[in-house]
């Protein structure tokens, strides 16, 4: 079966091989042998057991069960590899001990069946630590061949899709899911042991709320009403905080309908906690302390390598955000006597200004620009403008900036923490100007400010500190891991089909729709001007210099510091992932990009756009219309494969 084939067998897409393993399925129902109807197998021992415990499992009777991964026929005799949880390991089956039949059999099941095996363990004159088998059975049929051997399943967009296969053949896969559930155990333990309690809040709101992030919506039948995915479990858990609860964590599922990237996922695991009668300090002693505990407990030291970095995670920066500017830039933020004189700085510095231009908002712009890619090694930032602190207390002595910090660790920010706002007034007022912002500037939102969180802060919230960062980056930080597709089984993908659909569905017979059919869309080229064509003529041979190659895009971010950059992580055939920059951001959301089928020139050097390289260019086509340049992406038929050249 091809790597980028899903979906079940049809006489379309059936291999060869697979209707062969079709007719081997067949011929054992017929005989009464149908593998699948076999409900239960005893197994005594896993693989990593039998091999631990070698010295006192030796000559002892054993039952495993796994997936055959590998076999050597040598006349009356055979070694075989079998997969199970724990890993593989060798059996030898000798003719005369299972029977010839069986033995007969042995030789016609296929690479990637599940087999039943009872034995005794024994080692090899090699010193390979084995089952000797005694009988075999088949517990399985595998219909499809896992992929060729020295190749393996190297296509990420694959992977992904099919992680079941991944598992299979990817055995360092395995190795992170694994250490996935241990950082998740080790988290729970360490505030499980400072007398947190872990608590379960809604996953399904009565509205969206102020904060920035964009929610999925859903529709309740019963009560006929539009509920929202939590994009946060904060409002919740403070709650418990009003009601006694002192200390209370939840480890929460989030959803947020915005753009995929490396570091983000529509879904994805989120830690917060909060406790009361401590502040952002508290908060700070605790991440320094959590950091240090799970790293050492699951990578068994403080330095870890991530991505070529060497990361020391016993050794954490501080720095107020004010400082962090100037030590980066050269710009003090107390020089600014005004906000006009921000916005000065920020132009002659070529910082992009916020929708609303205070000097704390473009302090926070100048961090964004100069700051965040240099933090490489653990920091903590603090002292945050208010502006864009809206839970976070103010700090007594400048009420121009909280008591919140963010910590970051190779450029990446991996959690954020305040002196939990419980002044309700106070708290009311920003919520009412951050929904009053939000639907200025989309007036279509539906964001609302939660009333009766400010009801519960009314009957009084004690001083807290809170706390809340996401699981998923902690785990590709503690696993090397580059992409948080890695770390999720399965990340939300574009359906395969989903190109398809709309032309079926326009195709579709009009009795069986019972819909009017749609007239043709008519375009008006009239007030369309192109610009002149060459008039110099090229020969064949400098044309076919320029390798044109259609491309994949599996991954699609805004550039940060950028209004216009796009930047795409691309399939191009070759096996490794090529980043493109282009500035298309005017005609294009990110999220609409994934998935589709684009033409790159794949040979032109790299060039640096905002410190990151550009290998390659994206062809769209441009024209003007009414004064107006207009843009359009080249997307072609998704059928076309990654790679394939253009002639």
């Amino acid at each position: 079966m091809a790597e980028d084939t899903v979906g079940t067998m049809t006489p379309e897409n059936m291999s060869e091989q697979t209707e062969i393993r079709l007719n081997k399925l067949r011929a054992l129902q017929e005989a009464g042998r149908n593998p699948y109807a076999i409900t239960h197998f005893e197994v005594t021992h896993a693989s990593d057991a039998i091999v631990r415990d070698y010295d006192a499992l030796e000559n002892t009777e054993v039952t495993i069960a796994g997936r055959l991964m590998s076999r050597r026929v040598m006349g009356k005799a055979s070694f075989a590899h079998l997969l199970d949880c724990a890993g593989e390991i060798q059996i030898y089956v000798k003719r005369d001990d299972v029977g010839e039949d069986v033995y007969k059999d042995f030789k016609d099941w296929d690479i990637g069946d599940m087999l039943g095996v009872k034995g005794f363990v024994f080692k090899t004159k090699t010193g390979e630590i084995s089952v000797h088998a005694k009988e075999l059975t088949l517990l399985t049929k595998s219909l499809h061949p896992l992929p060729e051997k020295f190749h393996g399943l190297t296509n990420t967009d694959t992977r992904y899709r099919q992680r079941y296969l991944d598992l299979i053949v990817n055995p360092e896969v395995k190795d992170t899911f694994v250490k996935r559930s241990q950082i998740l155990r080790e988290l729970r333990a360490f505030l499980d042991g400072r007398g947190f309690l872990e608590v379960d809040t809604p996953i399904l709101t009565p509205f969206e709320i102020g904060a920035s992030a964009r929610p999925f919506y859903t529709h309740h039948n019963a009560l006929d009403m539009d509920m929202v995915l939590r994009i946060e479990t904060e409002l919740y858990l403070k709650r418990l905080i009003v009601g006694g609860m002192d200390r209370v964590y939840e480890v929460g599922r989030i959803f947020r309908n915005e753009g995929m990237d490396t570091k983000h996922n529509p879904e994805f695991t989120t830690i917060e906690l909060y406790q009361a009668y401590t502040d952002f300090h508290g908060m700070m002693e605790l991440v320094e302390d959590m950091m240090k505990t799970v790293a050492q407990k699951v990578c068994g030291s403080l330095v870890i390598p991530y991505q070529g970095h060497q990361i020391d995670l016993g050794n954490w920066q501080r720095l107020t955000m004010v400082e962090a500017v100037k030590k980066y830039s050269g710009v003090d933020y107390y020089d600014w006597k005004s906000d006009e004189d921000a916005i000065a700085c920020a132009r002659a510095h070529n910082v992009e200004l916020p929708e609303v231009p205070t000097k704390g908002a473009i302090l926070a712009e100048f961090f964004d620009a100069f700051v965040e890619e240099k933090l490489i090694q653990p920091t903590f930032i603090y002292d945050y403008p208010v502006e864009i602190s809206p839970l976070a207390k103010r700090k007594p002595d400048d009420p121009a900036f909280t008591e919140r910090f963010e910590y970051f660790i190779n450029a990446t920010e991996f959690g954020n923490a305040f002196s939990e706002l419980n002044d309700p007034i106070d708290q009311r007022g920003r919520f009412e100007r951050q929904v009053a912002e939000r639907r200025a500037q989309e007036p279509d939102t539906r964001a609302q400010v939660d009333y009766d969180f400010i009801n519960a802060l009314e009957y009084g919230m004690p001083p807290t500190g809170g706390l809340g960062f996401g699981v998923d980056r902690l785990v590709m930080l503690l696993t090397d891991s580059g992409s948080i597709r890695d770390v999720l089984l399965f990340p939300t993908m574009k359906s395969l089909d989903a190109d398809k659909k709309a032309p079926k569905e326009a195709a579709a017979p009009a009795e069986e729709t019972q819909a009017a059919p749609e007239a043709e869309e008519t375009i008006d080229f009239s007030n369309v001007q192109i610009e002149p064509l060459f008039q110099d003529m090229i020969d064949f041979e400098t044309f076919s210099k320029s390798d044109f190659r259609a491309v994949k895009v599996k991954e699609c971010e805004a550039v940060k510091k950028s209004r216009k950059l796009l930047k795409f992580v691309l399939d191009d055939g070759s096996g490794t992932d090529r980043v493109i920059l282009s500035g298309i951001h005017e005609y294009y959301e990110p999220e609409e990009l994934v998935g589709k089928t684009c033409i790159a020139i794949t040979n032109l050097p790299p060039r640096a756009m905002m410190g990151i390289d550009s290998c390659g260019m994206l062809i769209s086509a441009v024209h003007h219309e009414n004064g107006e340049e207009k843009l359009h992406l080249l997307m072609v038929d998704p059928h076309i494969p990654a790679g394939a050249k253009l002639y």
